[in-house]
């Protein structure tokens, strides 16, 4: 044994010496999956939150519950208002005509949508697609912050009002609140959070989408400075 293998072996007993090179690629492999299989858990566990609701008009009016779909690790998770009839057909989040616009708004700052995850505040479609009361977006907002813990994005883009009172707690305009960066911290970490306008808003109110892009630039500088791959 060599000097310097005995005096390690002084101070530590639990070296272990070998020749072949350690497979770093392959332990990290390991931990995705793990971290995954972890994710996966907890929306489950999640979901099954969210379903044993009680003396809820949004639950008992819906046909499913839709949590969210994408990318469980990434970088970034949007947050929708609520689902639609498209969403509730599909069983999946922002679907028909409002996932067209989503996906081009995203390409436009060069993001595919199957690199993000995407979930609404409300997890149910409200009865003939109303706006969800301020007491029912308090109720729901418990689960869209745990699940914002789940997912642990870098960056958390709300679309619509309800999103935005939903996560920080804001009932002014979504005109005066949009293209702002603000912060939410939950579990004493902190998410940058932008707020923007819904592309269902936008399908029926096109002379907005030029705030969007505004908003949609900032987003991407925000990326930039942040060193996100996505």
């Amino acid at each position: 044994m060599s000097y310097k293998e005995r005096l390690i072996n002084s101070i530590e007993q639990n070296f272990i010496f070998n020749n072949k090179p350690i497979n770093r690629f392959k332990i990290n492999e390991t931990y995705i999956e793990k971290n995954n299989q972890t994710k996966v858990e907890q929306l489950n566990q999640l979901k099954n939150q969210i379903n044993s609701i009680q003396n809820c008009n949004l639950k008992d009016s819906s046909k499913n519950l839709i949590l969210g779909d994408g990318n469980l690790d990434s970088a970034i998770m949007i947050i929708g208002e609520a689902p639609g009839s498209d969403e509730v057909k599909n069983d999946k989040t922002f679907q028909g005509e409002v996932g067209t616009l989503l996906e081009k708004m995203l390409l436009a700052i060069n993001i595919k949508r199957k690199n993000i995850y995407s979930s609404y505040a409300i997890n149910f479609r409200p009865p003939e697609d109303r706006k969800p009361t301020p007491q029912e977006i308090k109720r729901y907002s418990v689960f869209v912050k745990k699940h914002i813990l789940i997912i642990d994005p870098k960056i958390v883009i709300l679309f619509g009002s309800t999103a935005m009172e939903s996560v920080i707690a804001s009932n002014k305009r979504i005109s005066n609140e949009r293209g702002i960066w603000k912060e939410i911290i939950l579990k004493n970490k902190t998410y940058p959070i932008m707020v923007t306008f819904n592309p269902s808003y936008l399908i029926r109110f096109p002379e907005n989408k030029k705030f969007s892009w505004e908003d949609l630039k900032k987003i991407k500088q925000k990326i930039l400075d942040l060193k996100i791959q996505i």
